[in-house]
């Protein structure tokens, strides 16, 4: 989600929940995403997943825009919408959550939100804090809007 906010785009970055991501910052948000099925529609998937992480649904008349996709380090391939919107005035995230054991090898599973912190950053600060593969949807989206908007990139 992109919106533009006393005259800068700005866009909606999540923090991975759980004790591995705790203490992280720069490089460790992310665009809300999940996991995909085989044969399943990604641009349906990135719907769904943007609801479940949020607990907000996405516009449904909201003109999507394509950015492709990006290979991750760890071998995830990442596929990418952008939509313009704002998240409620009341807006508190109310995300999914995984179980894992924690600590290691405690043998204690616990609960753990899929995501801990919602926020929408201008782009140039964005760049900073999103997984460093995910760089490449942001210079997309800018590229995109320079393109609809008429002015030059």
């Amino acid at each position: 989600m992109f919106r533009k906010s006393r005259g800068q785009l700005e866009v909606l970055l999540v923090h991975p929940g759980g004790p591995y991501f705790r203490n992280k910052d720069q490089g460790a948000w992310t665009i809300p995403k999940g996991e995909v099925a085989e044969g399943e529609d990604l641009l349906a998937r990135a719907r769904i997943e943007f609801e479940e992480e949020l607990g907000i649904r996405a516009p449904t008349a909201t003109n999507w825009i394509e950015l492709g996709s990006v290979k991750q380090k760890g071998g995830k391939t990442v596929h990418a919408w952008a939509l313009e919107g704002d998240c409620p005035v009341d807006f508190v995230a109310a995300p999914n959550t995984f179980e894992m054991e924690w600590p290691p090898r405690s043998g204690r599973i616990q609960q753990f939100p899929e995501i801990d912190r919602v926020e929408f950053f201008p782009v140039e600060e964005a760049k900073r804090k999103i997984n460093e593969a995910q760089i490449a949807f942001l210079d997309r989206l800018a590229a995109a809007l320079h393109l609809k908007s008429g002015c030059p990139p």
